[in-house]
């Protein structure tokens, strides 16, 4: 491949949404479209790999980091994310992005079907339930079984929402499915395209499974779905249900700097990426650093320094101290919460062969840490600490690869891993909640992993989060889920009602998704 920007105008030419749009009679009926078996399952791969890393990335920086407090724009007023200023153009954007490459991955399972390649039917399956399961966990009730169908005999352009509840149960479906074709050690035929694992079937097979994990995790609130007995059948059969075992698991893409595999950021400078925006919040720094009583910091998480960088103006940070800026902050106060913020580090994230990471082994470890506590798994507390430390280990070292990028290289030690472990921060035995330091230490774990950080806010409420004077534009209520976009509810209205009336709110950012804590303490 000579130009993946050219195969991904020609492999996504199809792409559709639900009835977002109003061109779906003239996609339909264009007898100059591009049909099924006039490309190459192989031809939609990498546009769907690499092209979906970045997307992560991006929605890390501009909407996740924003929404769950990891940085606020404090350079104006152009972006005000942070204080939930959110319109129908965010929301028909964060729509279509998710539906056009999950449709684009359900294309490529067709043609996988139509020409015998059964390595791209099962990583279309997994590819297609982790885009899916994205526009569900913004959305709520979502199309599922009549998405994308309209190309196909007998489709709908006014396909119907499935609950939440059914969209999750044929997302197992579907990884269950995928997890069987991965068992019959297909063969990927051109391993040079996967810049994650190279075409190693047994790696898609893990992140399959963990992906599966995740997803058996979001809605274990909901004992209806016997997420217990299901995660158990994953940890009693690793032959059948291999999961992430180390690091080396991770699914991460890695980009080779050479054009068109370019990482998100890669032609973004330290101004545009985080100094005159984006600044580190005093949540992110009051869960990484340690101040004794005199407000002297005299500890900090060693991958706080990989993560930011302190501000380097000492006329605004004499003291060469971690500061962050206040989330959600008013504008009248902005100038003063704003002196002296630390950035992101540019020097990690800023490059182009910068990896884009879809999920990790320590995201893993935190999910079997809390299905032990909460006694969903065997062992108990002490099987908790054990899966909790191994979580933590795992983030820092994953951070520290980053860190030899960093302007000043960060080195990270086994020392300073256990001493992370020892700290007032992260410690498992000085907590008197378990269940919220494990929330907090996979939020800090899950940095620059899409929106997962968001979703666990939701689900978990984990961690306290203080919403800023200046949150007014949701009436100081941190967005619960993005509103169905206005062309939706203008070209799907009736399907979309249907799903807005079960679940019990207006088509607003206040009302609960079902697996959320609040839903659960809600009763809807």
């Amino acid at each position: 491949m000579n130009n993946l920007k050219k195969i991904m105008l020609i492999g996504f030419i199809t792409g559709i949404t639900f009835s977002c749009t109003s061109d779906f009679e003239e996609i339909n009926t264009n007898p100059n479209r591009t049909t099924v078996g006039e490309i190459q399952a192989s031809g939609m791969f990498e546009p769907l790999l690499y092209n979906g890393a970045n997307a992560w990335m991006y929605y890390s920086w501009y909407w996740n980091n924003e929404l769950i407090q990891f940085t606020a724009f404090t350079g104006g007023t152009t972006r005000q994310e942070h204080r939930y200023f959110i319109s129908d153009g965010n929301w028909q954007s964060v729509w279509n992005l998710y539906t056009r490459y999950a449709n684009n991955a359900l294309h490529m399972y067709d043609l996988s079907q139509e020409q015998n390649q059964a390595s791209l039917e099962a990583i279309a399956l997994t590819l297609k339930v982790l885009y899916m399961s994205n526009l569900t966990d913004m959305f709520g009730d979502v199309p599922y079984s009549e998405a994308f169908s309209a190309r196909k005999p007998n489709g709908t352009t006014k396909p119907k929402f499935d609950s939440q509840k059914e969209v999750y149960e044929q997302m197992f479906n579907d990884l269950l499915t995928a997890n069987a074709i991965y068992a019959t050690k297909p063969v990927f035929a051109k391993p040079s395209l996967d810049g994650m694992y190279n075409g190693n079937m047994e790696q898609w097979q893990k992140f399959n499974n963990s992906l599966y994990l995740r997803l058996l995790n979001r809605v274990s609130g909901r004992s209806e779905m016997k997420t217990g007995a299901k995660m158990n059948e994953i940890l009693n059969n690793p032959d059948k249900f291999p999961i992430f075992t180390s690091n080396a698991d991770n699914a991460t893409v890695i980009f080779s700097g050479n054009d068109p595999y370019r990482s998100q950021f890669a032609n973004s400078n330290e101004g545009d990426f985080t100094s005159s925006g984006r600044k580190l919040t005093e949540q992110l720094i009051k869960m990484t650093v340690v101040t004794d009583g005199n407000g002297n910091q005299t500890y900090e998480d060693p991958r706080l320094p990989i993560y930011g960088k302190k501000n380097p103006n000492v006329n605004v940070n004499p003291d060469n101290i971690w500061k962050g800026t206040i989330a959600g902050v008013s504008e009248q106060d902005q100038s003063t919460a704003d002196r002296g913020s630390s950035w992101l580090n540019a020097a990690v994230f800023v490059r182009p062969d910068a990896p884009g990471t879809y999920m990790d082994y320590a995201e893993v470890q935190f999910i079997l840490a809390e299905a032990a506590l909460k006694g969903r798994i065997p062992g108990g507390e002490a099987a908790a600490k054990t899966y909790y430390e191994s979580a933590v280990t795992a983030s820092v070292e994953r951070w520290a690869e980053m860190g030899a990028y960093s302007e000043v290289p960060v080195t990270v030690t086994t020392e300073d891993i256990t001493k992370l472990l020892s700290s007032e921060l992260a410690s498992w035995d000085a907590a008197t909640n378990k269940e919220e330091l494990i929330g907090n230490q996979k939020y800090l774990a899950l940095f620059f992993v899409g929106m997962e950080a968001y979703h666990e806010y939701r689900r978990t409420g984990y961690p306290n989060l203080t919403i800023g004077n200046g949150a007014v534009f949701n009436d100081y209520i941190l967005p619960t889920r993005f509103a169905y976009p206005t062309t939706t509810m203008a070209t799907n209205n009736e399907n979309a009602q249907q799903a807005l009336q079960r679940m019990g709110g207006d088509n607003n950012m206040k009302t609960p998704v079902w697996w959320s804590k609040q839903a659960i303490e809600e009763g809807k």
